[in-house]
């Protein structure tokens, strides 16, 4: 198992309060996430000085780009639509994007948190409770134009996180952060059902918070650990293969991309640090990568609005 001190090192230099829901767009030929409590999302291209930043009304807990070349958000009381004219602009611009469903919005302590497309193409996010102490009266989403917002007949929750998908699109990992535990069900795209869950991972105190996840081509599970700094890349039968280091602690979603499609990032957070904690972690907030074997990267299935 592989742990090296620090094989991640700094991508980008950023200063994201919340640095999440990272994936890499290869249409644009740039990586993209969101800073949820600064309400916009940006982008980057690799080795480009610039970056964009789209500045918005309300926050955005995950976002996926869909074929037609439109991004879909989970947007803190809403799913929105937002269509940006250049997906190569840099500086930064304000952007209204347009309300396809309301979100909880009877929950006032809810806002909407990780996500990402399914292998069909449909958009599955969670929600999260935000007050102290956190209570599990989050859901699990599907939505799709043809059906619009449907609920997962999963158990409440109160952070959800670590949505991703096997390759095949037939199981749907996912956790509660709260739980430390990843878990995985059976999955049906077509009629947003799945199975009984079962635990696919137990985390100990020492490996933090399971927070984003994504799967490789070879259908292993990779997942930041928040308060821990590291990322570990699981096997298909939970098993872990290996762990490495980030030189932050709070890391937060991984995503596998670049160019040659030979880089693993992953987004980190300045959120519940410390004044001295930043003083000695000055990047957090930051983009850190390293570069990863041949045969890894998986692209993301696009949201599905042909």
């Amino acid at each position: 198992m592989s742990n090296a001190e620090h094989p991640f090192v700094l991508a980008l230099a950023q200063a994201n309060n919340l640095g999440e829901g990272l994936q890499w767009h290869a249409p644009s030929g740039r990586w993209w996430w969101t800073d949820i409590e600064g309400a916009c999302i940006h982008a980057w291209t690799p080795g480009a000085a610039a970056t964009l930043q789209v500045r918005l009304p309300e926050r955005v807990g995950c976002f996926v780009h869909g074929r037609s070349g439109a991004i879909y958000l989970a947007m803190a009381k809403r799913v929105a639509r937002l269509r940006i004219p250049d997906l190569q602009a840099t500086g930064s611009l304000f952007a209204e994007p347009e309300t396809l469903a309301p979100l909880e919005v009877n929950l006032t302590s809810n806002r909407a948190n990780d996500g990402r497309c399914d292998r069909s193409g449909a958009f599955v996010f969670g929600t999260l409770y935000e007050t102290e102490p956190r209570q599990p009266v989050g859901g699990f989403y599907q939505y799709t134009l043809a059906h619009g917002l449907r609920r997962l007949p999963l158990d409440g929750v109160a952070i959800a996180n670590s949505i991703s998908f096997s390759l095949d699109g037939r199981r749907m990992y996912y956790c509660d952060t709260t739980q430390r535990r990843i878990m995985v069900c059976d999955y049906d795209s077509a009629t947003a059902r799945v199975s009984e869950p079962r635990v696919f991972v137990k985390k100990e105190a020492h490996e933090g918070f399971p927070d984003g996840s994504c799967v490789d081509a070879q259908g292993c599970l990779w997942n930041a650990e928040w308060g821990a700094g590291t990322v570990v890349r699981y096997g298909t039968d939970g098993r872990t293969l290996a762990r490495y280091t980030v030189p932050v602690s709070n890391t937060t979603c991984p995503a596998f991309g670049g160019p040659a499609g030979d880089q693993i990032l992953v987004t980190t957070a300045r959120e519940g640090l410390s004044t001295a904690d930043l003083m000695a972690r000055p990047l957090s907030g930051s983009l850190f990568g390293m570069t990863v074997e041949p045969g890894l990267f998986l692209a993301e299935a696009l949201f599905n609005d042909d």
